[in-house]
């Protein structure tokens, strides 16, 4: 039951409320934000799609560890979720900075990510583990399109998403040495295609 409830009031906190984060911004050395006006809408729909990202990330882990049975990995899941927050509560204010918004979606893409969590953690903890893995390299590749995206005068930006990318490649390395394996090519194919499809949407909606 109490497991039941602390996963219920992490939903509430991501989907609802404001970010806490234990570490502060990147970009905190960066005196004075360049970016054009006129790009800055462009680029807060691309941090709306990584606070998307970010959201879905804090849901995947949740539905893992809801259903995992290995104490080990359940740990593991949970420090990376920590760093997830950062994730999350450094791409709100980056959005609000620019004058954007987050996702009207997000309940939804909570949801979804949290179901598909609580199914591969109970599937069994080596599927968890490699579900986890394939799913940080694609988001490393995803945020390394975007660093390719970003004005070069963003530097506040910029400093923000390579942090992000450090962070999301050592998961992916951490489910590498906790057992994880390589996932069916079909598998990873219908990821990337779901990927795609909530980029497209998150980047308007």
């Amino acid at each position: 039951m109490d497991n039941l409830i602390n996963t219920f009031d992490s939903a509430l906190r991501t989907v609802f409320a404001e970010a806490m984060p234990s570490r502060s911004r990147p970009d905190n050395w960066v005196l004075e934000d360049t970016i054009p006006d006129n790009q800055k809408l462009k680029v807060a729909a691309l941090m709306r799609i990584n606070h998307v990202g970010e959201v879905c990330a804090q849901a995947l882990y949740s539905g893992q560890a809801f259903t995992s049975r290995n104490p080990v990995i359940v740990e593991a899941l949970k420090e990376a979720a920590a760093e997830e927050t950062d994730h999350l509560a450094w791409c709100e204010s980056r959005i609000h900075e620019l004058g954007g918004r987050k996702s009207f979606l997000n309940p939804i893409w909570y949801i979804g990510s949290f179901a598909l969590g609580v199914t591969t953690g109970a599937i069994s903890d080596k599927w968890n583990l490699s579900f986890l893995a394939e799913t940080e390299q694609q988001v490393s590749a995803h945020l390394s399109s975007h660093l390719k995206k970003l004005p070069v005068e963003d530097v506040k930006t910029r400093a923000i998403i390579e942090q992000m990318h450090i962070d999301e490649t050592a998961h992916a390395k951490e489910a590498q040495d906790l057992g994880a394996v390589e996932l069916p090519t079909p598998v990873k194919k219908m990821m990337k295609i779901s990927s795609a499809i909530m980029t497209k949407t998150a980047y308007y909606f």
